[in-house]
Formats: structure tokens, sequence, C-alpha cells
């Protein structure tokens, strides 16, 4: 049985919730704090999930939002049964074996 890792990105709710309705907000106040991204970027960050973030950004939004990395990020995981792929065949055997012979060539 493996595990599927997944994660919900909650920046969008949790700006709504302090007051900030509009990404280009968070622009001056990362500056604040040392991050340098433009307006696109940060428009991508709270609108779209994520697939990388830096530790400083995360810890700038936490202060930013006055909040902990779990109220940003929610981390679950589900248990996955990975079935093994059958080989189709005919009346249940399994195919046949091709062989292959290597030849040296015919010196000259």
């Amino acid at each position: 049985m493996n595990k599927k890792m997944s994660y919900t990105w909650h920046l969008r709710t949790l700006m709504a919730e302090r007051g900030h309705f509009a990404t280009t907000d968070l622009v001056p106040l990362l500056a604040e704090r040392g991050i340098h991204l433009s307006r696109e970027q940060v428009y991508r960050m709270v609108t779209t999930t994520p697939q990388r973030l830096s530790l400083d950004v995360l810890a700038a939004l936490c202060d930013i939002l006055d909040a902990d990395p779990s109220d940003l990020i929610e981390i679950t995981a589900a248990d996955v049964s990975v079935a093994k792929p059958a080989i189709a065949t005919e009346a249940g055997h399994a195919p046949p074996v091709r062989r292959t012979t290597i030849r040296r060539p015919t010196g000259s």
C-alpha cells in the first residue's frame, strides 16, 4: 500500500479573512520583508497552488497574515493500492517468449 500525498493552498482564503482582497496588496508587504516579487508572480501565488515555495516567502506570508504554515498549507495523505498491470492474453496463457540470436559479423 502506498500513500498519495496532496495539499491544499489556503492563501487566498487567509488573505480575505485578514481584509486583503487584492493580490497587489501583498507586493509592498512582501517587499518590506525582503521578498521582491512581481505583481504577476504574486498573482499566480495567490490564485493557483504553487508547486515550489521558498521558505523565505512562506515565512513572510505567515508574518503578514499572522498565521502558521499549517494555516496556509493543508496536507492530506491517502492510502492508494497499486495494482500490477496484467498481461492480456488469450485463454489466460502467458504470451510466447521471443528469442533473438545475435550473430557476429563475418570477417573479411
